[in-house]
């Protein structure tokens, strides 16, 4: 597919900062310092970054160029709905078995959505091609790593699998992403890449990041990008 198809996507100019799995108030003040476009939270029980107990108040009061993005793991879409109104939050990312369906009905009632597939070993185009039917569905894929958890896992896949990417969906690279990463990062800016996913290689511990570690590992990115970071979603583009 060339380059000119990904008319939604963004340059690798405006590629999106995802910093995930966020639940200290203080932690979340700091961090959304550094000025990531998106930032996630767990709603998912059995994540040990689970952010079910946050004062709401604490994410509606998340600076406005700060995305909050409600984190889910097979909920029911009551479940969703009853969260991301309760926390003022309209961006969700799913990491269970939801369905082309499941997502095309959740924005349908006004969210956007980012569904997440899980990279297995081994996995060639023809995995990828099985997720044909999320295109239209959903605003963005987020590609992690195959574990035994629905994320967090720590590890990268085989990013060599994207290198003919045709979905025509953007996506973001997730899994294992660390501090050291910037040059492989930058081999892999494709047409198709809109973001990374950043969490637990730049923890103190499970929900908790070093900001000093953030903060320089998105000084070295930016300076990749041939212009100034956006300031908002490319699905937020007139």
């Amino acid at each position: 597919m060339k380059q000119s198809e990904y008319t939604s996507a963004p340059r690798h100019a405006d590629m999106m900062i995802k910093i995930c799995g966020m639940r200290d108030p203080d932690n979340i003040n700091r961090v959304s310092c550094l000025t990531p476009m998106l930032m996630g939270f767990i709603f998912y029980q059995p994540s040990p970054r689970n952010a079910l107990g946050l004062d709401p108040l604490v994410i509606k009061s998340l600076p406005p160029y700060v995305r909050p993005v409600g984190v889910f793991v097979n909920a029911t879409t009551m479940e969703i709905i009853d969260t991301t109104t309760r926390y003022g939050i309209n961006v969700v990312q799913l990491h269970g078995e939801e369905s082309p369906e499941f997502c095309r009905d959740l924005r349908h009632k006004g969210l956007v959505v980012i569904k997440a597939i899980k990279i297995p070993v081994g996995a060639d185009q023809s995995f990828l091609t099985l997720h044909e039917p999320y295109r239209g569905n959903v605003e963005m894929l987020l590609f992690d790593n195959s574990g035994d958890t629905p994320g967090g896992n720590g590890h990268k896949f085989d990013w060599s699998i994207l290198d003919s990417y045709t979905l025509g969906i953007p996506y973001m690279l997730s899994g294992g992403i660390g501090s050291d990463d910037i040059e492989t990062i930058r081999k892999a800016m494709r047409p198709g890449l809109a973001g990374i996913d950043l969490n637990s290689r730049f923890e103190v511990s499970p929900g908790n990041k070093d900001v000093t570690k953030i903060s320089n590992f998105i000084l070295q990115l930016r300076k990749l990008n041939e212009y100034e970071p956006i300031d908002r979603p490319f699905w937020e583009k007139a």
